[in-house]
């Protein structure tokens, strides 16, 4: 039924528990995983010196490079039946800008069939302060969303 599946991670606990959703209903419908991991730079706008957003914009990318490598451990690890005739494909991919225009951006690029995502990110303030990407997401995408909790 599903031939791409987009797993947004920002390595919250909540991103973890939807990539095993994710992981599990790639291997029953034999469908490709795009992990994305998107670096938020809007917030760096403001600060005094260049080189000080390079290096914090380098961490970000760091980080989400990690919860992206935690992301294919998890897939590495799931025990998944023997339905399709490979394994599980899982491309990774890295952007900038706000999350949920990312997260939709890459939906339309990639023909995205089903989001997997978690319902709240690292951040928990983000949800009262910005509203919610998860949220964002749900409202505009073109193909079902699975939020999970």
């Amino acid at each position: 039924m599903y031939k791409k599946i987009l797993l947004p991670t920002d390595g919250s606990k909540y991103a973890n528990k939807a990539a095993e959703h994710a992981i599990w209903i790639a291997s029953e419908s034999c469908a490709e995983i795009i992990v994305l991991n998107v670096v938020e730079t809007s917030s760096l706008v403001g600060l005094p010196a260049e080189d000080l957003i390079v290096k914090i914009t380098e961490m970000l990318k760091e980080e989400g490079k990690l919860a992206i490598e935690h992301i294919v451990e998890i897939a590495e690890d799931s025990p998944t039946e023997a339905k399709c005739e490979k394994t599980i494909k899982i491309t990774s991919k890295t952007k900038e800008g706000s999350p949920a225009e990312a997260i939709l951006k890459t939906i339309e690029e990639e023909d995205i069939d089903l989001v997997v995502m978690g319902t709240s990110g690292k951040h928990g303030l983000d949800r009262f302060l910005l509203g919610s990407v998860t949220e964002k997401v749900v409202r505009s995408a073109g193909c079902p969303v699975l939020a999970v909790h």
